[in-house]
C-alpha cells in the first residue's frame, strides 16, 4: 500500500492506494506547531493497517511557514572578503517603480553575523587567493560566542570550483561539529551571486527546523511500527528520501502545493488531456499552475513573498512554476482604512477557524460567505454550525457598513475572492500568451471545486475536471510521483562552433553524479531516467528560455534543431525572435527520475441509471439571479453514465461543486466529474 500525507495550513490530508487500485482518503485538522501529531491523527482517521504501508510519502508546509513567519534559527554567513553586503545590495530591480516608500527585503542574516574571509577565485574557477584558514578559525570562534545554530558559506565563483567552500566546511565541522552547516555548491552550481547566497542562507536558516521535524515524524512513525520506505515531496514535483530532505530542506519550500500540479499532469495523461490549468484552493491560499503538452513547468527563478510591489527573496532551486495568493476558505474578509472590502491574505486557519466552526472565530471568512449563500450545507461541517451566529458576524462586520443584506454582503466577499483568483489565473495564462480556451481546468482542494465553475465561465474554459478525492488531491499527486533530482550547472558557451565533445562530457558528468546519488539510495540503475534542458538566450541578453533537449549526444544536426526550438520558445515567451542573432547556452539542466512502482487506478463500474438520485432541494444565492431553488446531489451516489444539469450543487463531506444554469456535469469511468460550459465552443477570451 502507498500512503501520502499532506500537511496544509488548515487541514492535514491523507490518500492511500492499494495494489488492486482501490483508493481511500481521510482529512484531519492540522496541529501547529507539532505538525507530526496531525499526521498521526489522519492515519488513525483513515483506519488503514499501518503494517501494510510499503511506501510513505509526505508533503509539508513546515519550511515555507518557518521562512514567512521568520521562525528559523540564528544563522551566520561566511563569504568572500568584500562581499559581506551582497544580501543587502540585492538587485536593482524595483517591482513598483513609482512607489517612493519602497524598501528592499531585509536580509535573513543581520550584518553583524555576516563575516568575510580572505579567499578568491576568478570567473573561470581558478584560485587567485588561497583561503585564509587562520582568519576562518577566528570567525568560527566569534560565531560560537554568538551561540549560532547554523552557518552558511557562499564564496565568489564557487559554482565553477567549490574547492574553498569544501575546505571551509571541513574546518567548521572539525572545530564545531555540533553546528548545522551548508555550502552554496551543495545547493546549486548555477551562477547569480546574490540569488545563490540567499539560497544557501535560507537553507541554513531552516535546516535545524527541518531536521527536528523530520526526526520527530520518523520517531512517531516508528513507534506505530510503520517500517515503510519514507519519502518527502520536493518543490520540483518529485520526491526524495528523508535523509536528503534534512540536508537540503529548501527544496521542500513548496512541498505540498506542487504535488497537486504534478497530480493534474498525471490525471491529464489518464483522461487524455495534455493542456491543463491546475487550480487548488485550500483553507489558507489559492494556487494555480499551467501545464502545456503534459509538461509541468519548472523554474529556478523563484521568489518567496514576491508581489507586484515587493521583490521578495530569491531561491535558486528548481520549483514548479506556481502562482499563489492568500485567498482560501479560511481567508478573512475585512475593511481597510478607507472602508473598502478586502479578502485575505490573513486566514483564520485551523484554530480558531471560520465562524462556522464554532471554535472561537469572530471574523467572517470565505467559508462563512459560502455557507450563508447556500453553497455549503451546515450538515457537512465536522462541528455543529450556529448559522445565526455566522449571519450576525457577517452583518456586524461587513453588511451594516455597506447597508446590504447579509446574503448580499456574503456574495460580495465571494465575488472579491473570485476576482483575486481570476487575476492569478490570468498571470499564468492570458498574460503569458496562452488562450484559456485551449486548456482544461483541474480543480481541487477543499474550495477549488466550489469556485472553479464561475472562474471557468469567466475565462471561457470549456471543461472543468473535479478529480476523485478532490479535497485531498495534492496527497493523491504524491502517490503518483517518482524520485526526482535536478542537476543544474552554469556553462556559458556560444552554440555556433561550440566544442561538442566537451559539451557531451559535461552532460556525462551530470549523469554520473545523478547515478551515483541514486545508487547510494538503493535505486537500481535501470530505473533511472534522464530528461535534459538547456537555459539559452540571445547574445547580449540577460534572461534565458528553458529549451527541452533530446536525450542523446549532441551533434551538428541537433544544434540546428535546438536553435530552432529556442527561437520558437523565445517568441512565445517574449513575443519576438532574432533569427540573425547568435545564441548561447547558459545552463545545462539534467533532471534524473528514479522510477518507482505505482499501482494502476481502478475504474468504477458503470450504471444504466442516467439520473442521479436527488439528495435535497435548497435555496442558493447566485450572482445574477439571487435566490434560486437548487437541486442538491451527493457525490457518493454518483456513478459513470449519470448526467446532471445546472443549477445544481454536488457535495460530499469535504467539498462542494456549484453548477451554474449554463453548465452540465457527467461522470467518467474513474469517478472524475467532468463539467462543461454550454455555448462556449466558439467563445473568445478578451483580456
Amino acid at each position: 500500500m502507498r500512503v501520502a500525507t499532506d500537511v496544509g495550513g488548515t487541514f492535514t490530508d491523507l490518500v492511500y492506494v492499494k495494489e488492486n487500485g482501490e483508493v481511500g482518503f481521510a482529512k484531519s485538522s492540522t496541529t501547529p506547531p507539532r505538525f507530526e501529531e496531525g499526521v498521526l491523527n489522519v492515519l488513525k482517521e483513515s483506519q488503514i493497517s499501518l503494517e501494510e504501508i510499503e511506501t510513505f510519502i509526505h508533503g509539508t508546509t513546515v519550511i515555507i511557514n518557518a521562512l514567512t513567519e521568520r521562525k528559523g534559527v540564528k544563522t551566520g554567513l561566511i563569504t568572500t572578503k568584500g562581499f559581506r553586503d551582497v544580501l543587502e545590495i540585492a538587485r536593482g530591480n524595483r517591482p513598483d517603480l513609482f512607489n517612493v516608500r519602497y524598501q528592499k527585503p531585509v536580509p535573513i542574516v543581520p550584518r553583524y553575523l555576516r563575516k568575510e574571509v580572505e579567499e578568491r577565485l576568478n570567473y573561470k574557477g581558478e584560485i587567485v587567493t588561497q583561503l585564509d584558514k587562520e582568519q576562518l578559525k577566528e570567525i568560527i570562534t566569534e560565531f560560537k560566542n554568538e551561540e549560532l545554530e547554523a552557518v552558511a558559506i557562499a564564496f565568489l565563483h564557487s559554482y565553477r570550483n567549490p574547492v574553498h567552500e569544501k575546505e571551509a566546511v571541513e574546518m567548521v565541522k572539525e572545530l564545531w561539529p555540533e553546528v548545522s552547516i551548508t555550502a552554496s555548491y551543495e545547493m546549486t552550481k548555477e551562477w547569480r551571486e546574490y540569488e545563490r547566497t540567499n539560497t544557501v542562507v535560507m537553507n541554513s536558516y531552516v535546516k535545524p527546523i527541518a531536521s527536528s521535524y523530520i526526526n520527530r515524524l520518523e520517531e512517531k512513525l516508528a513507534d506505530k511500527d510503520v517500517t515503510a520506505k519514507k519519502y518527502i515531496m520536493q518543490s520540483n514535483g518529485g520526491t526524495t528520501t528523508f535523509s536528503l530532505a534534512k540536508e537540503a530542506p529548501i527544496n521542500m519550500v513548496e512541498s505540498g502545493p506542487v504535488a497537486g500540479v504534478f497530480g493534474s499532469a498525471i490525471l491529464g495523461e489518464i483522461i487524455g488531456e495534455k493542456n491543463l490549468i491546475a487550480f487548488d484552493v485550500g483553507g489558507t491560499t489559492a494556487k494555480c499552475s499551467l501545464i502545456e503538452n503534459g509538461q509541468v513547468k519548472i523554474t529556478t527563478d523563484y521568489h518567496i513573498e514576491r508581489t507586484e510591489k515587493w521583490a521578495g527573496y530569491p531561491l535558486k532551486v528548481p520549483v514548479v512554476d506556481i502562482v499563489e495568493i492568500g485567498n482560501g476558505g479560511g481567508s478573512i474578509a475585512w475593511l481597510d482604512p478607507a472602508g473598502s472590502l478586502r479578502v485575505g491574505p490573513h486566514s483564520a486557519g485551523a484554530v480558531p477557524g471560520p465562524v462556522a466552526y464554532g471554535q472561537g472565530g469572530e471574523e467572517p471568512t470565505i467559508t462563512d460567505a459560502n455557507l450563508i449563500t447556500g453553497r455549503l450545507s451546515p450538515k457537512n461541517f465536522t462541528y455543529p454550525v450556529d448559522l445565526q451566529k455566522v449571519k450576525e458576524v457577517m452583518e456586524g462586520k461587513i453588511a451594516n457598513h455597506f447597508d446590504l443584506k447579509v446574503e448580499e454582503a456574503a456574495l460580495g466577499i465571494i465575488r472579491l475572492a473570485n476576482s483575486n483568483m481570476l487575476n492569478a489565473l490570468k498571470l499564468i495564462s492570458v498574460r503569458k500568451g496562452y488562450d484559456p480556451r485551449d486548456f482544461t481546468m483541474v480543480a481541487f482542494g477543499g474550495g477549488g471545486p466550489l469556485h472553479a465553475t464561475f472562474l471557468a465561465k469567466e475565462l471561457g474554459i470549456r471543461r472543468v475536471v473535479i478529480p476523485v478525492a478532490s479535497a485531498v488531491f495534492s496527497a493523491w499527486g504524491m502517490l503518483m510521483t517518482d524520485l526526482r533530482q535536478d542537476f543544474i550547472k552554469t556553462y556559458v558557451k556560444l552554440l555556433d562552433g561550440t566544442n561538442l565533445d566537451e559539451m557531451n562530457i559535461e552532460w556525462s558528468h551530470l549523469e554520473e553524479q545523478a547515478i551515483k546519488q541514486y545508487v547510494q539510495e538503493g535505486m537500481e540503475e535501470t530505473n533511472i531516467i534522464f530528461s535534459k534542458y538547456a537555459d539559452m538566450r540571445y547574445v547580449g541578453q540577460e534572461h534565458t528560455v528553458k529549451v527541452p533537449i533530446p536525450n542523446e549526444n549532441w551533434s551538428p544536426e541537433m544544434i540546428q534543431q535546438i536553435i530552432a526550438s529556442f527561437h520558437t520558445l523565445h517568441e512565445k515567451t517574449y513575443t519576438f525572435q532574432l533569427p540573425e542573432t547568435q545564441v548561447e547556452v547558459v545552463n545545462l539542466h539534467l533532471t534524473a527520475f528514479g522510477r518507482v512502482n505505482k499501482p494502476e487506478i481502478k475504474k468504477i463500474k458503470e450504471t444504466t441509471e442516467k439520473h442521479a438520485p436527488l439528495k435535497e432541494i435548497r435555496n442558493v444565492f447566485y450572482e445574477e439571479t439571487g435566490w434560486v431553488k437548487t437541486n442538491v446531489y451527493s457525490r457518493n451516489e454518483l456513478a459513470p453514465g449519470m448526467k446532471i444539469s445546472g443549477p445544481s450543487v454536488i457535495e460530499d463531506l469535504m467539498s462542494s461543486i456549484l453548477l451554474y444554469p449554463t453548465q452540465e456535469l457527467e461522470i467518467d469511468s474513474y469517478g472524475n466529474l467532468l463539467i462543461y460550459n454550454r455555448g462556449m465552443e466558439n467563445a473568445k477570451y478578451e483580456n
